[in-house]
């Protein structure tokens, strides 16, 4: 796997050879609507999100990629359509089982400033379809090995969290619209 070097610390010269002190990125970085955020090198990423309320939270993971608290949600596969990525990303992430007639199409977020880096070198912009489905009783959930943790958030709580930039717009926009 190739690493990106983030920036250089310091330059050095030892035996009239020069060496860089360099910061490697290790976790995922997101940007929304930042100047330095990274030009994209892949093509467009395609991806749903769920917003998951349970009476006046809303369901959060803490990504390991990234130590962030982010929407349940992920990528777009060549052979789903939407609905279908939002059924199998709550059931990885969650363990929950929901059915099409569950979820509520919210909104999509297409800003060309919604940007992921990835410790492997590839920048995406992130264009994502958003759902909303609640929940009328406490569920069980388990982890995927793709999240630290779940746990409900109410609106005071969300915002002393550390969020994924892209996914605060649409955290903030909920709660207007809700």
């Amino acid at each position: 796997m190739m690493m990106v070097i983030k920036s250089v610390d310091s330059i050095f010269k030892k035996n009239n050879v020069f060496y860089l002190r360099v910061k490697m990125m290790k976790n995922t970085e997101f940007y929304y609507k930042n100047v330095f955020a990274p030009k994209p090198n892949k093509p467009n990423h395609i991806g749903v999100a769920v917003i998951i309320q349970y009476e006046n939270k809303i369901l959060l993971e803490h990504r390991v990629d990234s130590d962030r608290w982010a929407i349940i949600g992920g990528g777009l596969n060549v052979n789903e359509d939407l609905v279908s990525c939002a059924i199998r990303e709550v059931f990885e992430e969650t363990g929950l089982k929901i059915n099409k007639n569950q979820l509520q199409y919210f909104n999509i977020y297409d800003d060309p400033s919604r940007i992921a880096h990835y410790p492997d070198g590839n920048v995406l912009r992130v264009i994502t379809v958003v759902y909303h489905i609640k929940l009328f009783d406490f569920p069980i959930l388990k982890t995927s090995l793709e999240s630290k943790e779940l746990k409900f958030f109410s609106k005071d709580e969300i915002i002393r969290i550390k969020m994924a930039e892209t996914h605060i717009p649409i955290i903030q926009e909920y709660y207007i619209l809700e």
